[in-house]
């Protein structure tokens, strides 16, 4: 019995609620926990570069982007150890420890006490918590970039054929539970470090900031393991990128050797690799290739969309309405729109889905621009700085100490100054009064909804879509493949982080607009002529033909043999006759 068959055996006896098998529940838990954690430690962390490490926002604006480029790196070597060795079940545990380890050398190493030797609340060897810091941060990429190819299409896994429709609400289920997550660490996580704790000096407590998500990485994967026995749990595959790897650079260097124009042309460049590969694996390979291509465009959308930060003009109040908007978005797409959309006979294929939440988040920096120009025009007009400046001196809380040139002087409300010109001393009575410099800002902060809403409509067609059809097409390998998507937005963010920006602001709105309009025509071309793939039937296909190509090679190996061996009697009769006839 093969390992499918296996699978399907497994999954016909599991036990199911509503139609959905009760394992699901485990793993959606799990990734709530898991994103808790994640985004409960990323929530503070350029705080605890700044504000603990003391570097400057630059530094730690460039380390926090590296961080989130590498997590979405290391998914193409998760996806290796599932399919190579481990399998996902197995990847998944072994390297949630790791990542659980990296959180918990996090919190240790934002506790001050542990080399605060004076007491006097400043760490004495800041080298040991930058060392600590970083080996976590390195875990935690590693944990959860491995994990993230394998819990998504895990989950899939644990659907059967007939159960498509509940495995595309899962994945609906399963974003939402990514935001949920999100949602209450952004919330806590903040709160938790605005504590003051220590042993000897009292400090902002990043050690229960980040100890609360590592206590979360434990629960999480608790609850994965509760749920061990109800998964269903396919073998590794074998070493599947290494051998797409390898016949991809096959193919090639085959091409290559025959590019004479006397060797016949064939249908794919792939096909150049059937005289070492099968025909499944190059037909799998074609698929991958095929969809790898249609993700070229996707790394500068998610660049543009990492830009969302600068739509907030006030993200300590803004900074919670994207998950909360993603909570309410997704039961209301999923379940409203879509079937709507079906009922009215309109084709919305995933890739036309994905082209409209690009231009959605295009939208969302129009509005942001229009936004803008309002906010500039109640700002008030700046003097250059060759004009002279106007000097205040605000003293309503009491006294204050100035030095004018080499003076200390001490003032208060109706304190007398005693300035000097040459050698006449002149007398001058200070009084207070209020002054209004800047007039406050007439533009509300509830404008900024809409651009938030458009924002987050485009991101749960876009996201939870691609989500869906990575796994629809090649499984693991792809999700590693849309996370690499991910790891390369963040790359160009943090190769352009540097780049001069334009002076007005609603200006750079507009240029971002432009780029998602170009990255989204792009697209669409492209998935006009993608030609979708069901894995399933290809692999069926393939299962039905093994036999009568195994019996066709079977045949020509031994006609073959019977045709070199009848050449090689012929050749032995003949040589003994001519050795009989020189005898």
């Amino acid at each position: 019995m093969t390992d499918k068959e296996q699978g399907k055996k497994r999954k016909s006896k599991s036990a199911t609620i509503a139609g959905y098998p009760i394992s699901i529940f485990f793993i959606v838990v799990n990734e709530f926990c898991e994103r808790f954690s994640y985004y409960g430690m990323r929530a503070v962390l350029v705080l605890y570069f700044k504000y603990f490490l003391l570097w400057d926002d630059d530094f730690a604006t460039t380390i926090y982007h590296t961080f989130v480029a590498l997590c979405y790196l290391t998914p193409i070597l998760g996806a290796i150890i599932a399919d190579s060795w481990l399998g996902k079940f197995k990847t998944i545990i072994y390297l949630s420890i790791v990542y659980t380890i990296g959180q918990v050398v996090m919190a240790v190493s934002a506790i001050h006490d542990i080399t605060d030797t004076d007491r006097d609340g400043t760490p004495d060897n800041m080298s040991l918590h930058i060392a600590l810091s970083m080996l976590g941060l390195l875990l935690i990429a590693l944990g959860t970039g491995g994990i993230k190819p394998c819990v998504a299409a895990f989950g899939g896994d644990q659907f059967e054929d007939h159960q498509e429709k509940q495995r595309s609400t899962f994945f609906s289920i399963f974003y939402l539970s990514i935001n949920a997550g999100s949602l209450l660490s952004t919330l806590i996580t903040p709160i938790l470090r605005a504590q003051e704790c220590g042993i000897y000096t009292k400090q902002q407590c990043y050690p229960l900031a980040f100890g609360v998500p590592a206590a979360l990485m434990v629960v999480s994967l608790f609850v994965f393991i509760v749920g061990s026995g109800m998964y269903n749990k396919t073998a590794p595959q074998g070493n599947i990128m290494v051998k797409v790897c390898k016949c991809i650079g096959f193919a090639i260097s085959n091409r290559f050797r025959h590019r004479s124009s006397q060797y016949p042309k064939r249908h794919h460049w792939m096909d150049w690799a059937e005289e070492k590969y099968d025909k499944l694996l190059i037909a799998q390979v074609k698929m991958v290739l095929k969809v790898l291509f249609l993700y070229i465009p996707l790394p500068m959308f998610w660049a543009l969309f990492d830009q969302q930060g600068a739509l907030t003009i006030m993200p300590d109040q803004m900074q919670t309405v994207n998950p909360i908007l993603i909570l309410v978005l997704v039961p209301i797409v999923d379940s409203l729109v879509y079937p709507l959309i079906a009922k009215c006979k309109l084709n919305f294929t995933p890739l036309k889905r994905m082209t409209v939440g690009m231009l959605l988040a295009g939208l969302a920096f129009v509005a942001a621009a229009l936004v803008q120009l309002q906010i500039d025009q109640t700002l008030p007009t700046f003097p250059s700085s060759t004009v002279g400046q106007a000097k205040f001196i605000n003293m309503i809380n009491g006294n204050i100490n100035i030095t004018a040139g080499s003076n200390p002087i001490t003032l208060d409300a109706f304190s007398v100054l005693q300035p000097t010109y040459k050698t006449q001393t002149i007398p001058i009575k200070y009084s207070i009064r209020p002054v209004m410099d800047i007039s406050p800002n007439s533009i509300h902060m509830a404008w900024q909804i809409p651009q938030y809403l458009l924002m987050t409509s485009g991101e749960v067609v876009f996201s939870v879509t691609g989500l869906e059809f990575s796994y629809s097409q090649v499984d693991s390998v792809l999700q590693a493949g849309w996370l690499l998507t991910v790891a390369v937005g963040n790359i160009i963010v943090l190769i352009v982080a540097e780049a001069a920006t334009l002076e007005d602001q609603w200006a750079e709105y507009l240029l971002f607009t432009s780029l998602l309009v170009f990255v989204c025509i792009v697209f669409s071309v492209m998935a006009f002529f993608y030609k979708y793939i069901d894995p399933t039937k290809i692999e069926a296909q393939f299962a039905h033909m093994e036999p009568y190509e195994k019996e066709k090679k079977k045949s020509l190996d031994m006609t073959k043999k019977n045709l070199y061996g009848n050449d090689r009697r012929g050749s032995n009769s003949s040589n003994k006759g001519t050795q009989q006839t020189k005898m």
